[in-house]
């Protein structure tokens, strides 16, 4: 198929009523419009081409339905856009639209205002789709073997430490927060280790009870307490000659510490209701997302386990902190669901990219897994594009008060010369009026490579707290704001 018309949507209806009011609308902003009164003379033009940008199509037509000209459609060009039309808002009208690739559905009757709104939605992504081709893996499959990704210097330093700690048996402390990876950083240590034919097994101490955990890890005796019907061997026992990763150790309770410190000092362990003193040579490699010092102040956690535990110590930094990785990540996500079939898209659109390079990512990398492999599923063509993220991701990027600041081209300059224009009309002429100085404001927005309106809010309220100090009563009646919304903007300039 050839390239879409991008100025021209084809209308699908055999109601000629429906067909006039979609094409008034749309003609009336510059749109060419098209018309098919059935189902099929709807296909027969799509394959004819040239493609039209956009198709709206009604579901419930004499001869072929909308669903199955959709079908065909769909088939004849996977990328066609097409908004189907309905005036019956059924779970099953809405399903198969989406099943069967619709970008998006509208109940009749409309306004004008919601078939232009889904138009410029539609176009949005079709230049998304478009852009598709310039995006390039970062890295191939071989590549990402160890499963942990990552090229900035931070990772790099953790690899480094990675390296330097396999060859002998010491102990290792991964700290960082939820999500960052700290079981794959313990698992790249056995991995490499002269351990990596013995066991290796991970033990998640937040989510085993306190009642529970000892006998997790050092087993039981038969008739040891209410429950034991058999004797059970323990973590540590099964881990002989190998490694075990005790995660969230900071949730670990103190009775249960003052035994590991006993397996770490003597290598010695006894099961629970035993008498018997059992040998256990198992590499330790502990992690928290909690700070150790401070709860050995607080006395929550033992100061001598503490120490023995952090010989070594790997802090996994958040995702935040290592923006330039996420494409890489993105890559290894998307290369294993295709490879595992869980899901066809391998690949993203750049303006998505964009998107989820501004996201904060409180979750850090095991938000953006989910949030890949979340957005992989609904996508409906071959990459996922920025309609296919979730909404909830969206709004939170579009919200920050300065979102992409750091992730484009600045001209740091812009704001100054602007500043000085307004001020001095640029080389000691008359001041520039209001309506001058928001012309060169535009003009440094349309430019498109600096966030310039950011710059100007901040500039803004410099100037108003040079006036009025860091009084809220007195700013927000300066700037028009609630006092609330000024309190905020004075913590985020760090008044």
């Amino acid at each position: 198929m050839s390239e879409p018309t991008i100025s021209t949507i084809l209308i699908i209806d055999d109601d000629a009523e429906i067909r006039y009011s979609l094409s008034r609308v749309l003609g009336s902003r510059g749109y060419v419009v098209e018309e098919a009164g059935s189902g099929e003379a709807g296909v027969a033009r799509i394959k004819a081409g040239p493609a039209p940008a956009v198709v709206f199509m009604d579901i419930r037509m004499g001869g072929m339905s909308g669903i199955e000209a959709l079908q065909h459609i769909r088939s004849a060009s996977p990328k066609q856009i097409v908004v189907l039309m309905t005036a019956f808002g059924t779970a099953q009208t809405a399903i198969e639209a989406m099943k069967y690739g619709a970008f998006d559905y509208i109940m009749k009757p409309f306004t004008a205002e919601k078939v232009l709104a889904i138009t410029e939605s539609a176009l949005k992504a079709q230049a998304d789709m478009r852009s598709v081709s310039d995006y390039k893996p970062a890295l191939n499959t071989d590549d990402y073997k160890e499963g942990i990704v990552g090229a900035s210097p931070v990772m790099q330093d953790v690899f480094k430490t990675i390296g330097q700690v396999t060859a002998s048996d010491v102990t290792v402390m991964i700290t960082g927060e939820s999500g960052t990876g700290k079981e794959l950083v313990a698992r790249s240590i056995w991995k490499h280790s002269h351990r990596s034919t013995k066991p290796f097994i991970a033990v998640n101490c937040a989510a085993i009870p306190d009642n529970l955990i000892e006998s997790e890890l050092f087993g039981h005796e038969k008739g040891s307490f209410t429950g034991a019907t058999g004797q059970r061997i323990g973590k540590f026992e099964l881990c002989d000659g190998g490694t075990i990763f005790l995660d969230e150790i900071g949730d670990m309770a103190l009775a249960t510490q003052t035994k590991i410190l006993r397996v770490l000092q003597q290598g010695e362990i006894q099961r629970v209701g035993g008498t018997e003193t059992i040998r256990v040579d198992a590499r330790i490699i502990a992690a928290t997302n909690k700070d150790l010092e401070a709860m050995v102040k607080a006395k929550t956690f033992r100061e001598d386990l503490y120490y023995r535990l952090n010989v070594v110590r790997i802090k996994m930094p958040p995702l935040r902190e290592r923006v330039d990785d996420i494409p890489q990540i993105l890559d290894f996500c998307l290369q294993n669901l295709v490879k595992s079939k869980k899901a066809r898209v391998g690949k993203l659109s750049p303006a998505a990219l964009n998107v989820l390079m501004q996201h904060t990512w409180p979750g850090n990398v095991r938000e953006l897994e989910n949030v890949i492999y979340r957005s992989a599923v609904i996508a409906q063509g071959d990459a996922i594009l920025v309609k296919d993220l979730p909404t909830e991701l969206r709004e939170a990027v579009a919200a920050q008060p300065a979102a992409g600041a750091s992730d484009h081209a600045c001209a740091p300059d812009a704001l100054p010369q602007l500043a000085a224009a307004v001020d001095d009309g640029g080389a000691g002429a008359a001041p520039v009026t209001l309506a001058q100085a928001l012309d060169l404001v535009y003009a440094e927005l349309a430019k498109g490579t600096a966030p310039i309106l950011p710059q100007v809010e901040h500039e803004l309220f410099e100037r108003a707290k040079r006036a009025e100090g860091d009084d809220p009563a007195r700013l927000a009646a300066r700037l028009g704001l609630t006092k609330p919304a000024v309190k905020k903007r004075l913590e985020e300039h760090g008044s």
